[in-house]
């Protein structure tokens, strides 16, 4: 793995399967506020398909969404990706992975039930898949194939900005299909991060050179440092973007499941998991 930006943002963990060393997920949180996990799904694969208890691991939203999906790959997928989400936010929440809700919000932001200190943010491309968390402020994550071919003359005037084609211009053909890569897999995680996806256009504002400031269109500075990017090539050819926020919350880095999840809540998960046939 190498990191294209050095930022404050923590390296991608790999996590390759539920017996992963979980406690790095909960050093990162303590130290950064943030995590940034990724695994290749089929890893994940003979826990999603043996496991006994993936039905009470997935809960009752995930189960039936599972059983309503027709291509048997994509159910393997989306498995493996609920439990990679549920196993690094019971790790940062230290609680069981089965007591851990994902649900989504009005536009399909998804958050943690019961739990709206940490949001959480995931991304998938092919086998690879990417899940963030931050105690601190929103985080958006994204991914794509480093080698993904963008024809740049297509998409200047859709994707980027007046200063960011400026300097785009001037690159080589090469370095520009890079740097093209780079910036859209670190406007998707921004806009996640928003909540906007999509809906938000990608030139209502732009990156610097380095992909690490994020600009107004005309090339200003558009934050005051609450917010910070990275990007990070992993093995495999995959590109990994991060947004993370940091909303300027003073706190003591606890993120035990006993100080930041509602404790009605709790009680009645872990009420409703002990009626879960087994």
């Amino acid at each position: 793995m190498s990191p294209l930006a050095r930022t404050g943002i923590a390296e991608p963990l790999l996590m390759p399967g539920p017996d992963s060393p979980w406690s790095r997920v909960r050093q990162s949180m303590a130290w950064h506020g943030h995590v940034v996990v990724h695994a290749n799904w089929r890893d994940w694969l003979p826990a999603a398909i043996a496991d006994p208890q993936l039905r009470p691991l997935l809960g009752a939203r995930d189960w039936q969404r599972l059983n309503n999906l027709a291509d048997p790959e994509a159910r393997d997928r989306f498995a493996a990706s609920r439990l990679l989400v549920k196993y690094t936010a019971g790790a940062a929440l230290q609680t069981p992975p089965e007591t851990v809700e994902l649900a989504s919000k009005a536009g399909g932001r998804p958050y943690l039930r019961g739990c709206d200190q940490i949001e959480v943010s995931l991304s998938h491309t092919r086998d690879l898949l990417v899940v963030g968390l931050n105690r601190r402020g929103r985080v958006g994550v994204d991914t794509e194939l480093a080698d993904r071919r963008i024809q740049y003359s297509a998409v200047q005037r859709h994707l980027c900005t007046p200063a960011e084609r400026r300097w785009l211009g001037t690159l080589d053909e090469a370095e520009q299909q890079r740097s093209l890569v780079r910036t859209w897999t670190l406007k998707e995680a921004y806009t996640k991060a928003l909540g906007q996806g999509m809906r938000m256009g990608f030139t209502q504002f732009g990156f610097d050179a380095e992909a690490t400031t994020l600009l107004t269109p005309q090339g200003e500075p558009a934050s005051h440092g609450e917010w910070a990017f990275a990007t990070f090539e992993l093995d495999g050819g995959y590109l990994v973007g991060v947004a993370c926020h940091d909303a300027g919350l003073r706190d003591d880095g606890d993120t035990a499941v006993s100080t930041m999840l509602d404790e009605g809540f709790l009680g009645e998960v872990v009420d409703l998991v002990g009626r879960v046939p087994h």
